[in-house]
């Protein structure tokens, strides 16, 4: 039965390589147009995913779509439509001795699977990212967004259809979990595999599908309040980092302090109180923070409230002596997404940088910056924890691979 979708997909990728750049872009700009035109359909269908979770469901969140969020995919499709294409760039050309002319050129990776759960947006931003990039999407979006994927993907078969292009250069599988299933294993019709989830969901591409896997998405993040650190500097970063949207792999986990600065906490960590965050801190902390954060928030730690991506309006503290136990703590419990330093002291910045293995390290910012936008891709297919071919934030450039071209006029060997 599923067969039929990448055989589809693998067939429609074959013509994508035959447009030109104009009609790709003409096609980002319609699916742009085409999102504020049909919002009010999205939206109703968006409502009915909405009416069956549970509002204290962290995915909920993720989930909702409105005129605001819809302008944002739609500002991110004409921004990935005036971008240019990376297809056909030379990385590398050299002439051998014997005449040989070699050049390295980037093409599409060919047919993405991607594989998500309460993320419409995901639909519309892999669909641009890849259409862009000459390969084909397809979509295995979860059940708890089924209607409202349903709807953004008729959007987008509408205006290919419109354009006289093979719809399949966007596929959208039935919510099905056997669905999940025939795409892990849909080895030589799917050329590479992109889970955006949760961590039980990308372990669980990683350990059964048969083709290779692109690991995005669970961040597991950590901001180091130095000795030396800035506390209003501190004070808004944290609460930015943590509380502008808690559902996003991007968002503060874990608040490490120096011991030195534990006077400070009250003052750093006060903003949080007003999102309601509850606090989950160590002995050292919980007492700096005894009758200065709402007790109804305050909690001590377990072993448990460490490693954890929270994706809820939750925080732990942890109290350290040096940068090295910080530096120690966060390689044991970092998922490799984003960390942070807040430090005025430059040496301590640098071994921060250099030591910490992560995709994104940054000093006295707020980690909520980890985006494919925000870092000025047009938008992301994911963000890469791995090291293997992609890291961090995903844009257009991550959608490709290459191959050799070699003009001879003869040689043989």
């Amino acid at each position: 039965m599923y067969q039929q979708y990448f055989q589809a997909a693998v067939a429609a990728s074959r013509k994508l390589s035959q447009l030109n750049p104009a009609t790709i872009s003409l096609v980002l700009n319609d699916v742009a147009q085409g999102l504020i035109g049909h919002a009010e359909q999205i939206i109703a269908a968006n409502r009915r995913d909405l009416e069956r979770m549970d509002l204290k469901d962290a995915k909920y969140d993720r989930l909702i779509l409105d005129e605001a969020r819809l302008q944002g995919m739609a500002d991110d499709c004409k921004k990935i439509a005036g971008m240019n294409s990376p297809l056909g760039e030379i990385i590398y050309s050299n002439t051998l001795d014997n005449a040989l002319d070699l050049s390295k050129v980037r093409v599409p990776l060919g047919v993405v699977g991607v594989i998500y759960e309460a993320r419409p947006n995901v639909t519309v931003d892999v669909f641009a990212l890849c259409f862009k990039t000459g390969n084909v999407a397809v979509l295995k979006g979860g059940s708890d967004a089924e209607f409202s994927n349903i709807a953004l993907m008729n959007v987008i078969k509408g205006v290919l259809k419109n354009h006289n292009i093979d719809e399949n250069a966007a596929v959208l599988l039935p919510a099905e979990r056997e669905a999940t299933v025939a795409l892990l294993n849909a080895r030589g019709l799917v050329d590479v595999l992109i889970p955006r989830g949760s961590q039980a969901l990308i372990d669980y591409v990683r350990e059964n599908s048969k083709i290779p896997v692109i690991e995005t998405g669970a961040g597991i993040v950590h901001t180091y309040f130095d000795s030396s650190g800035d506390s209003m500097k501190a004070r808004e970063i944290i609460f930015n980092a943590k509380t502008r949207r808690v559902s996003v792999c991007n968002a503060l986990d874990c608040l490490l302090v120096h011991a030195d600065r534990l006077a400070d906490l009250p003052l750093i960590t006060g903003r949080l109180a007003e999102k309601e965050v509850e606090i989950y801190a160590d002995q050292l902390s919980f007492a700096a923070l005894k009758n200065a954060y709402p007790e109804e928030l305050l909690f001590e730690a377990r072993a448990e409230d460490y490693g954890i991506e929270f994706l809820d309006y939750k925080m732990s503290i942890k109290t350290v002596h040096h940068i090295d136990e910080a530096l120690e703590h966060i390689a044991r419990y970092s998922s490799g997404h984003s960390e942070a330093i807040i430090a005025e002291d430059i040496e301590t910045q640098l071994v921060f940088l250099n030591a910490v293995d992560a995709a994104a390290v940054y000093t006295n910012a707020s980690t909520a910056f980890t985006d494919g936008g925000q870092f000025g891709l047009g938008a992301e297919i994911g963000i890469s924890t791995q090291k293997l071919h992609a890291r961090g934030p995903m844009g257009l450039e991550e959608l490709t691979s290459y191959k050799w071209l070699i003009r001879g006029n003869g040689q043989v060997r």
